[in-house]
Order: structure tokens, then sequence, then C-alpha cells
């Protein structure tokens, strides 16, 4: 009863920081958890929960104003206290609209599936990520921070900035996960004042530095040392620790460890680099290319945990996946970034009531579906109707004022603006301006 209270109070505050429109934007969310399959946006209307007309739908996302903070500080408050540190994973991905000319500051973004020409290019919006994996194993990941990458930001600063967002508002010092794309000397530099510690992948090609040698008392002071390349083997030098072990699902690995090491635009900040290969029973590579992984903070964990926190980084990638395909998110044709961003703020707060409700479910499979130790979050959201049906909503019931009167005859029509694509640029162009006649 206690956890079914707390599902209820949870659905209660966050009702109240929903703004305008906070009915119909309400019943619009569990008509996404109760509704597997869909088409359009429109199809969410037919569920039973969802007591408005099908406009009401693109009306809400229209009217509806979610409050970021408060809901962050909501989400925080249901994080329990735990002996282990806080983990957090950051990432961003493709909401990809490469048709919609009259959606305003679209990108050019990084899509694997397909794209222009075969490239994994397209247009569309970035959305950044940064959530709390709240278990050792499993699939779930609650985001905390779920916000478009602006035309003029970059997804480094955005992960920035939602990074000092949450740990202002954090009990104890975290520790954040983050690909191959963080890896840079910006991130590490513009996160270097925040607390929390860090664990970024490293690209196989980069070329790092060693600590610089004692003053010699003649010119100026060295910054870098010698130089640690990540490809070439003989330019590394000896590792602070070696040691192999055998893991329960990776198999045999060797790790190597060393400290005080950094990239050649930060100096300052210097990190530990662990090399993970998995290996034969013969001792042979088992992989061909194997893991480098950064660490950057004051209280080092061991070795073998620094790779089990990374590798949990990886449910954000399936909270992805949970969102386009389940929740439906990339499924509408929204017209406009405000629309498309209110619709996206939804996409965290469902998914927290999804992880409220994990341990009150009881598991419902298809007919061909297998029984599960663990429930999945698609697997609560398949279950979840009758604790709906249990709590009630907190939205109000709709009030009809009869039919609009609707387009006017004489009125005329104007076609939509259509609007370039958004070419972000790194460097300020160096191009001389003509000199006025």
């Amino acid at each position: 009863m206690e956890l079914l209270s707390n599902l209820k109070v949870f659905r209660q505050e966050a009702y109240s920081y929903l703004g305008r429109a906070k009915d119909a934007t309400f019943e619009l969310m569990d008509a996404v958890m109760l509704t597997r399959k869909a088409d359009s946006l429109a199809d969410l209307s037919l569920c039973p929960v969802f007591r408005r007309k099908w406009s009401s739908i693109y009306e809400s996302l229209q009217d509806v104003r979610p409050q970021r903070n408060k809901l962050m500080k909501l989400y925080i408050k249901q994080i329990k206290r735990q002996e282990q540190r806080i983990l957090l994973a950051g990432d961003h991905t493709t909401w990809s609209r490469p048709n919609a000319r009259t959606l305003k500051e679209r990108t050019y973004e990084h899509y694997t599936q397909g794209g222009f020409g075969g490239k994994p290019i397209t247009v569309g919006y970035g959305y950044s990520t940064l959530a709390f994996i709240p278990e050792t194993e499993g699939s779930w990941a609650l985001p905390l921070r779920h916000e478009r990458i602006t035309s003029w930001e970059n997804p480094v600063d955005k992960a920035v900035w939602q990074l000092k967002q949450v740990c202002s508002h954090l009990a104890g010092k975290a520790i954040s996960c983050w690909d191959i794309e963080y890896g840079c000397a910006p991130f590490i530099i513009k996160t270097a004042n925040i607390k929390v510690d860090k664990i970024i992948r490293l690209r196989s090609n980069l070329c790092l530095w060693t600590a610089p040698p004692p003053y010699c008392g003649r010119g100026r002071r060295r910054i870098h040392g010698d130089k640690f390349k990540l490809i070439d083997k003989s330019t590394w030098s000896e590792a602070a620790q070696i040691i192999e072990l055998e893991d329960i699902k990776l198999g045999r690995l060797k790790i190597h460890l060393w400290h005080n090491l950094h990239l050649r635009k930060s100096p300052l900040h210097p990190m530990s680099v662990v090399l993970v290969e998995r290996l034969n029973e013969d001792g042979s590579k088992r992989i061909a290319k194997p893991m480098w992984l950064a660490f950057i903070g004051e209280s080092m964990p061991p070795c073998i945990d620094i790779l089990r926190f990374y590798l949990r980084r990886f449910g954000v990638d399936h909270w992805y996946r949970f969102a386009k395909q389940r929740l439906h998110w990339t499924l509408p044709k929204l017209s406009t970034p405000e629309q498309s961003d209110r619709w996206s703020d939804l996409m965290p707060l469902i998914t927290w009531q999804l992880w409220l409700a994990n341990d009150i479910v009881k598991d419902n499979p298809l007919p061909w579906q297998k029984k599960v130790p663990k429930l999945t979050p698609g697997r609560v959201a398949q279950s979840i109707g009758g604790i709906l049906a249990a709590i009630h909503t907190p939205a109000k019931s709709p009030k009809p004022r009869g039919k609009s009167p609707g387009w006017k005859p004489e009125q005329t029509r104007k076609r939509r603006i259509r609007y370039p694509v958004v070419k972000k640029r790194t460097k300020v162009s160096t191009r001389k301006k003509p000199k006025p006649a």
C-alpha cells in the first residue's frame, strides 16, 4: 500500500507542475502508457483513459508548460538512499524530421539508420539526456534531464549544463559515464568545477601526454611530458597496474592502468587511463579493438568497477529505443519546436511512473511472451492498466462546450513559411568583408 500511495502522490505532484492544459496532458500520458501500438498521435485519443476529443491532444501540446526544474527535483526525490554512489549516464540522440520543411531550427544530425545518399546524416533535432541508472543489471534508465540541443548549442555544452543542474541538487558526489564523443578537452575543462566523478570512453586513435618532468631551472617550464599514443604500443610508459581476472559475463580480462595522463588542450586536468582487453583461454585477444576508459575524479574505484560502471551506461541507449518504439516519442509530426520540446518533456515523467510501479504490478505477458524474472519498462507499461484504474487520475473530467464554428468561408489561408536547415559551425568565419566603396 505504501508503494501505491507513493505513486499516487508522485502523480499528483507532477500534475501540478504541468501548468496550463494539465488535464488533457495527463490523460495523454496515461494513454501513451496503455497504447502499445499507434500509427499517429491521434490514435492515442482512442484509448479509454483519454476522455477528450482527438484535437485536444494537439491543443494540449500547444498550451502545456512543463516546469522542468521542478520536475527534475521531483525525480531526484524518488532516488532512494543507497550505500553505493549514484550513477549517472549521459548521451544524445536524433529525432529525424527530413521532410518537415516548415519546422524551425532543424539541424544536420548524425543518424545511423539511413540518411541522405546512404550517409549517416539526417535533418532534424538532437536531444541530450542525463539519466539515473538505478540497477546494476537490467535495461532501466531514468532520465533527469531530456532536452533539445538548439541550433546555437552543441552536445558537449548541453551535457555540461545538464550535469551542472543535476549535480547541484544531489546529496552526495555521483559518478557519471560518457561515450566517446565526450572524450575531448572542452568537456573535461568545462566540467572540472562540477561536483562529480567522470568515466569517459576514449577513441583508440587519441594522443595523450604524460606529466611534464621537473623544472630544470632554465627557460619556460614544460607543459607536456612524453607522447602517449593509444594506437602505438611503443609509446606507452610502464603501467602502474596490470591485472588479469575472470568475469562471469565478459570472460577473461586483462586490464592496464596508467596515472597522470592528459589531453594536449587540457594539461591542467590529469586523468587515469584504463585499457581493457578481452582474452581467449589461450591468452590471445578475443576482440581486436580494446576499450580505453578515462577516470577523472578524486576517489577512484577499482579498475574492474570502472568497467562495470561504464557498461551500465548502455541503459541510456535502451531507454532511447524504448522511448521511440513504445512511448511513441518520435511518432508525431509536430509543427513547432516548442511543441516538440513539450512532448519530449513528458517522456521522463512517463518513465518515472513506470519505475515507481515496477514493484507493484504483476507481470501480464502476451500469449507469445515468456515470463521474465525482472520486469522491463515495456512489460511494466503492458501491465500498468490495473494500477492506473486503482489510483485514478488527478485530471479533471472534460467540460464540453459545443462545436467550434470552424474556418470562415471568406477567410484566406496563408501558406506556412519554409525555414532553411541550420548548419552549425565550429569556427568563426575568417572571410574578409568587402570594403565600402
